[in-house]
């Protein structure tokens, strides 16, 4: 009995797991869709990927302070991006980035809140 339990974990293990080189690719698989600039202000939109829930972030980005004034998820975790972008505003683009780079989410090496991260580290001043 034991054998066919090991038996089962083992192809179970092996149907889920996921090799860190793919897991890496697809978390750098975003992509920005448009990004413009008026009256002083940067508006981004980008495309996450790494299978994360949003299926779409915005980011308004003040030009001068390069601050972020705003920024919205569509899609993903309605409270937790919520609240991410509540304490974003006002917080410099390299603090952010800082801040929310790297954090994994369910078994990802990547989240939504990374996923913005890695947009803003992106952009070019």
């Amino acid at each position: 009995m034991m054998n066919i339990l090991t038996a089962m974990m083992i192809a179970l293990t092996c149907l889920f797991a996921t090799p860190q080189v793919q897991r890496q690719s697809d978390a750098d698989s975003w992509k920005i869709t448009s990004d413009e600039v008026r009256e002083g202000v940067r508006y981004v939109t980008a495309v996450p990927g790494g299978g994360v829930c949003s299926r779409r972030i915005e980011i308004e980005i003040s030009v001068k302070s390069r601050t972020v004034r705003n920024c919205r998820f569509v899609g993903g975790c309605p409270g937790n991006t919520a609240g991410v972008c509540a304490l974003l505003k006002g917080m410099k683009v390299a603090d952010a980035v800082e801040r929310l780079e790297g954090i994994p989410c369910g078994g990802k090496d990547t989240s939504c809140p990374d996923q913005l991260a890695r947009v803003l580290k992106s952009l070019k001043w």
